[in-house]
């Protein structure tokens, strides 16, 4: 699929509002970003990279030429765009389940939005709004968000490792590393793709 690059899964939705209540969002996304709190459910989701809201102006969407016909929009737009580990259905119930008022909240004054609650109508909206990524680029595509926080870690007890036992016995090297081995089993993980995201997706490889 376009939206994946190994472990990882760009998602770009963008949804018309009414122009005039353009303001109501804004200042709601100015209150979450002085008041982290207020997403701390969405914050404490591990698969998440980012997750970005965007106000788009009706009359701000770039004019490029002379030659280039004016748009003439009867609405602004918002514009969502995240990157993700784990399958589209994981990431959009994660967000349902940990900031159902939330979404309420963001989405509320775009069109046909449905609320977040029941899932099937929040899935379908998102689905219909939704921009393919035609080109995606990670630098790391095998490593999901966990796997850089399993590293860093990793790294550190590492080097700690070291300058604790770098003189030690053969005997005292051995038994301190492989309680060092066992103490991080957690966060050794793999560097390979993922299982698959869909049925439909194994069946265009097969």
């Amino acid at each position: 699929m376009s939206n994946i690059a190994g472990k990882a899964y760009a998602m770009n939705v963008i949804t018309p509002i009414r122009w005039y209540m353009t303001w109501i969002n804004k200042v709601i996304f100015w209150v979450a970003l002085k008041m982290p709190s207020t997403l701390k459910g969405l914050i404490t989701l591990s698969l998440i990279h980012y997750a970005r809201w965007v106000i788009i102006g009706r009359k701000q969407f770039p004019h490029l030429s002379e030659r280039q016909p004016r748009e003439t929009l009867n609405y602004s737009y918002m514009l969502f765009f995240s990157n993700f580990n784990g399958s589209w259905a994981q990431y959009v119930d994660s967000f349902t389940f940990s900031i159902p008022s939330g979404l309420d909240l963001f989405w509320k004054w775009n069109i046909r939005y449905p609320r977040s609650v029941p899932l099937t109508p929040f899935h379908e909206y998102i689905q219909f709004n939704q921009i393919q990524t035609d080109h995606y680029y990670t630098a790391y595509p095998m490593a999901a968000a966990n796997d850089i926080k399993s590293a860093k870690l990793l790294k550190g007890e590492l080097l700690a490792f070291d300058a604790q036992y770098n003189n030690a016995s053969p005997d005292e090297f051995l038994k301190n590393y492989k309680a060092l081995l066992r103490s991080l089993q957690h966060d050794m993980g793999t560097m390979q793709p993922l299982p698959i995201v869909s049925l439909a997706d194994q069946a265009k490889g097969d």
